[in-house]
């Protein structure tokens, strides 16, 4: 789950994002779902907002490597800009050994675009701070599409793009040093908080000019909200509520990313709906 949430972060600050990326696994394994979503900011200078949460059978759970644990399934990625634009999916399997190669699996096969990744997360801890858990990662991805021959080399075959795939001459000359370059990075670099990020970036591509821009913020935020809570009860009749009512005589609902518990009238829902909310 850290690091879905960490590549959510980072794939959602290289995106043109007017509303939400979300990035989904859904498996077999004893980890049945992992769901992240990213908002954009709502104006200059806000916080871009994050949630996530994970579904898993306790009982399945194993020592393994946490990749071992999702089994076979896929792993989405999801744009949606908002009323009134179609929503965007894309799909590739679960595969590579990581959810990283998984999300760098995504960008060769969907948008042909080189991209890798480097993460890590763990407890940190410095002198007058308490520990806690942090986490840290870098995004490396070739800007400029793919060369015409490689979507017709593989157009058909039903071959699985690589990065390597979709570049060749002085581009892969250039794609294969940054690569090496990023591969001599230490976890502890990634996890800071000694090494800020531009100085990791001046560490690993000083020879490449790196250029820094303006930083932007990224805090927890759920959007859940009793208002939403009964639009999405609106379309069950009296009788469909009335399954849903507990002994109690209550219809509740928990929000899987918050926490957040809506407790509500069983009257006042559903699209027969005696007595309005407020009332």
């Amino acid at each position: 789950m850290a690091e879905m949430a960490l590549l959510t972060a980072l794939i959602g600050q290289t995106i043109k994002l007017r509303w939400k990326l979300s990035l989904q696994v859904q498996s077999k394994g004893p980890v049945r779902m992992i769901v992240t979503d990213y908002y954009a900011p709502q104006h200059e200078g806000d916080p871009a907002r994050i949630r996530a949460y994970a579904s898993y059978d306790a009982d399945r759970l194993t020592d393994a490597a946490p990749f071992d644990q999702v089994g076979e399934g896929y792993f989405a990625v999801m744009i949606d800009q908002g009323e009134g634009n179609t929503p965007y999916q894309g799909i590739t399997a679960l595969d590579g050994g990581s959810l990283a190669a998984c999300a760098g699996a995504y960008f060769a096969q969907s948008e042909q675009l080189p991209t890798t990744f480097s993460l890590t997360f763990g407890k940190s801890s410095s002198p007058g701070v308490a520990e806690h858990w942090r986490a840290g990662g870098v995004m490396l991805q070739h800007m400029p599409k793919a060369s015409p021959f490689v979507a017709s080399a593989t157009e058909g075959t039903g071959a699985s793009l690589r990065p390597a795939d979709l570049v060749d001459g002085e581009a892969e000359e250039n794609w294969n040093r940054v690569n090496m370059l990023l591969n001599t990075v230490d976890e502890l670099e990634l996890i800071g908080p000694l090494v800020t990020p531009t100085d990791l970036l001046l560490r690993l591509f000083h020879e490449e000019a790196p250029r820094v821009y303006d930083s932007q913020a990224v805090h927890f935020g759920c959007t859940c909200s009793e208002d939403r809570v009964r639009q999405s009860l609106s379309i069950y009749s009296a009788k469909d509520i009335a399954t849903m009512t507990t002994e109690e005589g209550r219809v509740t609902a928990d929000c899987q990313f918050c926490s957040a518990h809506y407790d509500l009238d069983p009257t006042t829902v559903g699209f027969e709906a005696e007595t309005a909310s407020g009332e």
